[in-house]
């Protein structure tokens, strides 16, 4: 009884220390941080695990315990069983962790990546300064003039602080000349990991003092204040609130400091001559001689008078021109006197224009026009915005950039060259996104100055709190962009005359109301004749007068009265895009629309039949979306695409729709059982994409049970997204051999399923069969899952015995936390498995084989292929990675290592019950024969696996070797008695990093294949070895094999822990090589 106790807890504890393990490591996936509480049990639980080891052998070494004669023995090994058994027990009590971390708050992508800090004399000393005065004084002001630098320092300082430790948060946001209030509360209360409960500025404001009042030392850093400011606004508790919180503000005026009251006031200077040299020619990619081009180039760099922004946007501009070109350039600066004397920008107005200037080169005058527009475009959105792509290019659209090109495709992709090219030259920046970019302030500032005169004149204003006196200079301007209007705005007018404008951009003040949103009435638009570009948010319109040139029309966040209607005013439209927009229905009128290429509707209309019907002449030129949300643009401006989300009435209103459909998703749609045939028989032939995404009610996607027709559906689709899917049963309904075409599936290409926990299967062979085009299968938490291909009933298999190939171009597999799978493919050949390349499986407990392997006639696993039956290849898997798997025996069973030649990694976690890793091919005798062609093996981790070394017996042993293999480390291979087999052939010749721990049964690392028939040792050299661990393996005798020296003259460290049997001696030379011997 009391063996029987210690026993089933020690069991238990074994268990449930894998659990917890098993949460710590997807909490650290999930940058949590652990609780120290459940750190110090898992080191608890470990220990006894340890202490209780070699109780459990002695258990386990004598069966006759009951009735040993013993009795002496059989009293001490009791008492030490009941004096563990408690302290086990009381683990146990205390292992159930409702959660093992919590998210840590974040520290500020600005202090990670690289600040491209220039260690220039100016900004060391400054930053030097700064680092000082942090530590006596609360505020710290940094001024300079417009480029030279200021954020970037800031940013250094930002980073210095957090790597020494000086506080415990350091936080950085832009202030700009109209701060945004929330966005900046919101990035701070992110940094401290605060969720507001307040709706209101000060209510947020308060509860962000509150919080930040209880972190001992921050360090604030507020990037480009233009005026005088109170952080209590924002919620920055200072001075006698948080003597702990130290401010440090960048600026561009000195002034700002003084009204700041800042203790220490530094200023940033310009380069010096020979640093302002060595940065532009590192930009602009010159060699470092004294040749003719670098003179002329230094001539130029002196033009940019030592502002770091101008010096990288020309060296950029001028990188690759020849000597002429360097000469011309040089000589424009030089008659460029008359933009000396500009008093906002000073001397980064001509590098700058330079810039600009140079956008023509290559490029023919149309082209170049165009690049220049794309970047005066960019000036009219407010400082600091990250500009939406798609939003630029159905303006640039409108305003007609690239007019060669007939396409709205080849528009597209003309408008994505130039913004490409703009940032190369360092006109436009990169953000953290892909679909935005942004206009450095100073670039924003001297793109103002273009279009303050001449022809293409723009006005940008943010926070509009009253509507200008003097309506009569608004007379020469061709855009204007208003953002912030407030919803109270004095003198509004209902009508301008803006006889030249082309491009308006007008966007009201947020509110979560929309009645509350500012009115324009009908009228304001009914002298703007030549606009051509009308960008709408957060208005209230009440209509359109005529508006016979307009090209583009993008309405977001808007409520839109008389929708139809204003359409007839319309008919050189080519782009309406309404998004999260309230119209009152869709009709005809936009049939009428000719010129429209381009239609964007997703919008909220009333939930009614008729206003919901949309033409059926709509369908097959535009993207439709209907939802309750709503999203954002596109990436794509030419497929047909439709979106219902939120949705519980009848999909009658959409009829229409789906016959020419090519992307679909559903969203939140109540109701619908399946989509064939509750949608319709002949339908969704030319779906390319479908998205299901929380249908509750949907158990198939087809159900034919009813109808024994023909109906062929999906036969072009290509992807397939299937998300949180609580009633989904299947793919299909009572499909069998003679209904193959129904459901063909003969395209598809990748499929993602995730959260279906109902699904038990989710192809039949039937359909599995037909999926010859099968690239991607991603399966993620699906509970009930059994069988990613199986049959569905028990004498389909005596029916259909024979082995299927199934997806002979699976390149990747991935599954996780699916808890009842068994098989990925039941009675499956894996010959058809000719592409896989990455096999990923996690947290899969009940999984036994990834491919079931063949069965005898009793119905037992055959591990070794009977009646000829061919080994099975993985030509070209390059990953194996499995996780938790803690019912698996074999990974890949019957399976030819000359299948493997393709393998880079393989890493198998946590699997106690795994056998083997491949069943390799055997000789005429029954033993294992290596193959050496595993040459294109980089890395190989083993850990927390039970696996039977196939080097056991080396008479069947060849040379193997891994040419490429640098890092290796095994842990908790119980059953491990030796790693690599050794011959004349060098076995790992690159390898830098051994680690060898927690193997209990291994005894060499290096197998010798034949005892050496002389006594004189052979010298092996491991040239790259630099970290070599041998920890806690109790069995180990040999790290050499005997009669071998291995020398390692790159060995940097050696850890050799707990390894009482060892025999291998370790030495180090004159030369400081670290020698390995085992005598004979």
């Amino acid at each position: 009884m009391i063996v029987q106790d210690f026993r089933n807890q020690r069991e238990t504890l074994e268990s449930k220390i894998q659990r917890v393990e098993i949460c710590v490591d997807g909490a650290k996936r999930q940058n949590e941080v652990i609780y120290k509480d459940v750190e110090n049990w898992l080191t608890r639980a470990e220990n006894e695990l340890k202490e209780t080891q070699n109780l459990q052998d002695e258990v386990d070494r004598v069966k006759c315990f009951k009735w040993c004669p013993k009795w002496g023995w059989r009293y001490c090994l009791s008492k030490k069983l009941a004096e563990k058994t408690p302290i086990i027990s009381k683990l146990l009590e205390t292992s159930n962790f409702a959660q093992v971390g919590y998210r840590r708050s974040l520290q500020g992508i600005e202090f990670i990546t690289s600040t491209d800090f220039m260690d220039s004399e100016s900004s060391k000393s400054a930053l030097n300064q700064i680092m000082e005065a942090i530590k006596v004084v609360n505020m710290i002001g940094l001024h300079g003039m417009p480029g030279v630098g200021k954020t970037t320092l800031a940013k250094e300082v930002g980073k210095h602080a957090r790597e020494q430790e000086l506080f415990d948060k350091v936080v950085m946001f832009t202030m700009s000349q109209n701060p945004n209030i929330r966005t900046i509360q919101d990035k701070v209360a992110e940094m401290f990991g605060l969720n507001f409960h307040s709706n209101t500025e000060e209510g947020r404001a308060e509860e962000l003092f509150r919080s930040m009042q209880g972190v001992k030392k921050i360090l604030v850093i507020v990037d480009d204040l233009w005026e005088e400011f109170k952080l209590e606004r924002i919620g920055i508790p200072f001075g006698d609130d948080h003597k702990g919180c130290k401010i440090l503000l960048t600026t561009r005026q000195q002034q700002v400091c003084s009204k700041m009251k800042c203790q220490k006031e530094i200023q940033l200077g310009i380069l010096s001559k020979d640093e302002a040299w060595v940065l532009f020619r590192d930009q602009a990619g010159l060699e470092d001689d004294c040749s003719i081009l670098n003179e002329v180039a230094k001539e130029v760099a002196g033009e940019c008078k030592g502002l770091p922004l101008a010096i990288v946007t020309v060296a950029k501009a001028l990188k690759g021109e020849s000597l002429d070109g360097w000469k011309a350039a040089n000589q424009r600066f030089k008659d460029s006197r008359h933009l000396d004397n500009e008093e906002v920008l000073g001397d980064v107005l001509k590098p700058l224009k330079l810039s600009y200037d140079y956008l023509k080169r290559g490029n023919n005058q149309m082209t170049e026009n165009d690049i220049q527009m794309c970047f005066l475009l960019c000036s009219l959105f407010p400082e600091d915005f990250e500009i939406h792509i798609e939003i630029l290019i159905v303006c640039g659209i409108g305003v007609g950039l690239f007019p060669n090109a007939s396409s709205i495709e080849d528009k597209r992709n003309e408008i994505g060259v130039a913004l490409k090219k703009l940032q190369k030259t360092g006109l436009l920046l990169e953000t953290d996104g892909a679909t935005t970019i942004r206009m450095h302030d100073v670039v924003r500032d001297f793109a103002h100055w273009l279009t303050s005169t001449g022809e293409n004149r723009f006005m940008v204003k943010d926070k509009l709190k009253e509507w200008p006196d003097m309506v009569e200079r608004f007379e020469g301007y061709t855009a204007i962009a208003l953002w912030n209007c407030s919803s109270n705005i004095k003198k509004f007018p209902d009508k301008v005359e803006f006889s030249k404008l082309e491009t308006l951009f007008l966007q009201g003040e947020w509110k979560r109301n929309q009645d509350d949103f500012l009115v324009v009435s009908s009228t304001f638009f009914e002298e703007m004749k030549a606009l051509q570009v009308l960008y709408l948010e957060w208005l209230s319109l009440k209509g359109f007068h005529s508006l016979p040139n307009l090209k583009t029309l993008c309405c977001g966040f808007c409520k839109v009265e008389n929708f139809s209607s204003l359409l007839t005013n319309m008919r050189s439209l080519e782009i309406l895009a309404l998004f999260y927009t309230d119209i009152d229905e869709i009709s005809e009128e936009l049939v009428k629309l000719s010129g429209l290429k381009y239609l964007r509707l997703d919008v909220r209309v009333e939930e009614d039949e008729e206003a919901m019907k949309i033409p059926p002449k709509l369908v097959s030129r535009y993207n439709i979306d209907v939802s309750g949300q709503g999203i954002i643009f596109d990436d794509e401006l030419t497929i047909r695409r439709l979106r219902i989300e939120n949705f519980s009435s009848s999909l009658s209103a959409f009829k229409n729709l789906f016959c020419n459909v090519r992307e679909l998703k559903l969203k939140n749609v109540s109701g619908l059982k399946n989509i064939v045939p509750s949608i319709g028989k002949k339908v969704l032939n030319e779906l390319t994409s479908l998205e299901l995404e929380s249908c509750d009610d949907m158990e198939f996607l087809i159900d034919i049970t009813r109808d024994q027709g023909s109906i062929v559906a999906f036969s072009n689709l290509v992807k397939i997204d299937i998300e949180d899917m609580v009633s989904l049963k299947g793919l299909c309904y009572g499909l069998s051999p003679s209904h193959r075409a129904i459901a063909s599936f003969t395209r598809l290409t990748v499929v993602t399923i995730g959260s279906c926990d109902k699904l038990k299967t989710i192809f039949s062979p039937c359909i599995a069969q037909s999926m010859l085009c099968i690239e991607e299968l991603k399966i993620d938490s699906c509970k009930g899952l059994e069988q990613v291909i199986g049959f569905a009933e028990e004498e389909e298999i005596t029916k259909n015995g024979c082995r299927l190939c199934y997806f002979p171009k699976l390149r990747d597999l991935y599954i996780r936390k699916c808890k009842s799978l068994k098989y990925v493919c039941a009675n499956t050949s894996a010959q058809g498995l000719q592409s896989l390349q990455s096999v990923t499986i996690q947290d899969c407990p009940q999984l036994m084989q990834i491919f079931k392997m063949e069965q005898n006639e009793n119905g037992e696993d055959v591990v070794v292929p009977q009646n000829g039956s061919r080994l099975c290849c993985y030509p070209k898997l390059r990953i194996l990675d499995i996780y938790g798997c803690n019912s698996l025996k074999y990974v890949c069973a019957n399976t030819s290592i000359q299948g493997l030649q393709s393998l880079e990694s393989v890493r198998i976690n946590d699997c106690p019950q795994l056998m083997q890793i491949f069943k390799m091919e055997q000789n005429e005798n029954g033993q294992d024969v290596v193959v050496p062609q595993c040459e294109e093996i980089e890395r190989l981790i083993l850990a927390n696996d039970q696996i039977s070394s196939s080097s056991s017996s080396n008479a069947g042993l060849q040379p193997i070797s891994f040419p490429i293999l640098t890092k290796i480390t095994i842990t908790n291979c119980r059953n491990l008695k030796s790693l690599f087999p050794f011959g004349s052939v060098p076995v790992l010749p690159k390898l830098k990093y051994l680690k060898v721990e927690r193997n209990s049964k291994l005894e060499q690392v290096f197998e010798l294949e034949d005892e050496p028939k002389v006594a004189a040792e052979e010298e092996m050299k491991f040239a790259k070895l630099g970290m070599l661990y041998l920890e806690e393996l109790p069995s180990l005798v040999h790290f050499s094999p005997k009669g071998y020296h291995f020398v390692l003259p790159a060995l940097e460290y050696l850890g050799v822990r707990n390894c009482p049997k060892l025999t291998s001696s370790f030495s180090i030379d004159s030369q400081k090589f670290v020698h390995c011997e085992t005598k004979v």
